[in-house]
């Protein structure tokens, strides 16, 4: 069975083509600045030279037209028709309360997304249109959407409600969702596998760090609690995401700046995190290097961040009853030792210990590492993730139990 992989954003299209026989990715590839002067579509099939085109698409519509057209293009395709393709999986930012784990997509679940468009305005119209394209490019092709928020549907109540009148949980669904679910549900299995238990028998806190970056307490295989919260804004620090913040902060600003509320959430969404800190980027690899070279700013963002994380950590293991392993994932989780490094430091009470030979090889690779030293009782793993994988499994199980 092949499937394809759609995360449709606001201008772009990710995809991924999976023979979900091996687990291979056929073929991968981004169109990006769709509906957007300087539109570029990047294809990439392993073991051959990537294929860039500038093109302008008008919508997503024409920007699934382009990626089907080549995945069965004579010089760059990897199928011989659209046939091949069993089904498609979407990546789909808020289910809400409505689904706790994937489905199979009908007009129910279509009318159920765009129900969700108010607690994820900046995702879930762009998710809908990738549906879409596909439906009237694919006609009778089975799709199946996979929620960021569905892993965290099993949080407990006191972990997800916010201590705001009740009435407003019932009458606007108030409360904590959290995100990167798929990432977290992925690493979480994965950790299972590498240190030989049943994911039932294990807590472990997983930590998801990129431009977004959220923490996940994983008890027994299900989320039992996380950082992100009605939005992804809640949480650690992010590349200009200002993450949790004392809520008083947002009306005085208002009043002393003259805000509106659409300016104040630009600000802590586009504006703040790390970028707000520096006040020059939000890319951990350049705060990296400055703060190596003595930039008292991207040292305090290092700083930040490593309390915070420290913080959520050892927090999560005293509401799990105890830790069994922590895993470092995405973009800064997979490719700053340091990070790593410091964090273990300030956990050596929990057990934490790690050999820094290994954390220093787990450094921009593809490759699972358990960086633990002998005889640590709490292991610390590096596991890239790989939310399309999760995506197209899910989707392969669905589409095959409906047969």
């Amino acid at each position: 069975m092949k499937i394809l992989v759609i995360n449709a954003g606001s201008s772009s299209i990710k995809y991924q083509l999976i023979d979900m026989e091996n687990d291979a990715v056929l073929a991968k590839g981004l169109c990006d600045r769709i509906g957007i002067e300087g539109g570029n579509f990047k294809h990439k099939v392993e073991g051959r030279e990537d294929y860039k085109i500038d093109i302008q698409m008008k919508n997503h519509a024409e920007a699934v037209q382009l990626v089907l057209d080549t995945l069965v293009s004579k010089e760059h395709g990897v199928i011989a028709s659209l046939s091949e393709i069993s089904a498609v999986g979407h990546r789909v930012l808020h289910g809400g309360e409505k689904f706790s784990g994937s489905v199979i997509i009908d007009e129910k679940v279509i009318a159920a997304i765009e129900e969700c468009c108010e607690l994820g305005p900046l995702h879930n119209p762009h998710n809908l249109t990738g549906i879409r394209a596909c439906e009237k490019l694919m006609p009778g092709v089975p799709q199946v959407a996979v929620f960021d928020t569905g892993f965290h549907q099993t949080m407990p109540d006191y972990a997800y409600l916010y201590a705001l009148p009740y009435e407003y949980y019932e009458k606007y669904h108030i409360r904590r969702y959290g995100f990167h679910g798929t990432s977290h549900r992925y690493v979480s299995m994965r950790a299972a596998d590498m240190l030989g238990k049943k994911p039932e028998d294990l807590k472990i806190v997983t930590c998801h760090l990129g431009n977004g970056s959220s923490i996940a307490a994983v008890k027994g295989g299900k989320c039992y609690d996380t950082t992100m919260g009605l939005t992804p804004l809640e949480g650690i620090i992010m590349g200009t995401r200002c993450g949790s913040i004392d809520p008083a902060i947002v009306p005085l600003l208002m009043k002393k700046e003259n805000l509106t509320p659409d300016q104040i959430d630009h600000i802590m969404n586009k504006k703040s995190g790390m970028l707000g800190v520096t006040q020059v980027t939000s890319d951990n690899r350049d705060i990296e290097e400055g703060a190596k070279k003595g930039n008292k700013r991207y040292q305090l963002v290092e700083n930040m961040l490593v309390h915070q994380l420290t913080k959520y950590i050892g927090g999560y293991a005293a509401a799990m009853g105890g830790v069994d392993a922590i895993v470092f994932a995405g973009g800064i989780g997979e490719n700053n030792p340091q990070y790593r490094s410091r964090v273990a430091e300030n956990l050596a009470f929990l057990g934490v210990a790690i050999d820094e030979e290994l954390n220093a090889k787990a450094k921009r690779t593809s490759v699972e590492y358990d960086i633990s030293a002998p005889g640590a009782k709490v292991k610390m793993l590096v596991i890239p993730t790989n939310e399309e994988l999760m995506i197209a499994k899910d989707t392969e199980e669905l589409v095959l139990a409906k047969k």
